[in-house]
């Protein structure tokens, strides 16, 4: 059985990120799956890096509790689920904020540095999924905005950091979409086997 990490990044509960956020739960729940979610508005992350916790960073430590907290869950999570809205065609300040603090370098924390570049110590993550919603249609975003979700915080980023099976599912076009067509699309995650 997988134990799912969610990390929710959206400041508006009435947001169609938050309906995909109790699609994704009540699938879970359906299946029996564990899991916990980190909520980062909610929680009041703070993405902002100190020139005290930057100074920790090469010995891998923090002054801030919460880092602490949501690194030990990606320690021992088997699965990550990531739920953002794409803003400026990248993920929100607070999700790359949360990147820039939580994942720290260290044997046995999310990463080293070798000669050769990055190795990724979360490969207890076996499956990742990161659902967006973008103003732009999704084909849009793929060809004309240069897919930067897709070829650098799924294929760099989280690959580096060890995540493996990596799939992105995007809601694009979401400011003129219909109430059916968002239906439908919550009706997919909803029948979605998480493995």
């Amino acid at each position: 059985m997988s134990n799912y990490l969610i990390v929710y990044c959206h400041p508006y509960d009435k947001s169609f990120n938050h309906a995909i956020l109790e699609t994704i739960v009540n699938n879970l729940n359906r299946h029996h799956q564990k899991f916990k979610i980190i909520d980062l508005y909610k929680e009041n992350f703070d993405p902002v890096y100190s020139a005290q916790e930057l100074k920790l960073y090469h010995a891998g430590e923090t002054v801030d509790p919460q880092v602490t907290r949501y690194l030990t869950l990606f320690r021992q999570a088997t699965g990550v689920i990531f739920v953002t809205p794409l803003w400026w065609n990248s993920i929100p300040g607070m999700l790359k904020g949360f990147i820039d603090k939580v994942m720290k370098e260290g044997k046995g924390l999310s990463h080293t540095v070798t000669k050769t570049g990055i190795y990724g110590e979360l490969t207890n993550i076996k499956h990742t999924y990161v659902f967006t919603t973008s103003t732009s249609p999704t084909f849009y975003v793929r060809l004309f905005l240069g897919n930067g979700i897709k070829k650098i915080f799924i294929d760099k980023t989280l690959k580096q950091l060890g995540m493996k099976d990596r799939h992105w599912y995007n809601f694009g076009g979401i400011s003129n979409s219909k109430l059916v067509r968002r239906e439908k699309y919550l009706s997919k995650i909803k029948q979605m086997n998480f493995k």
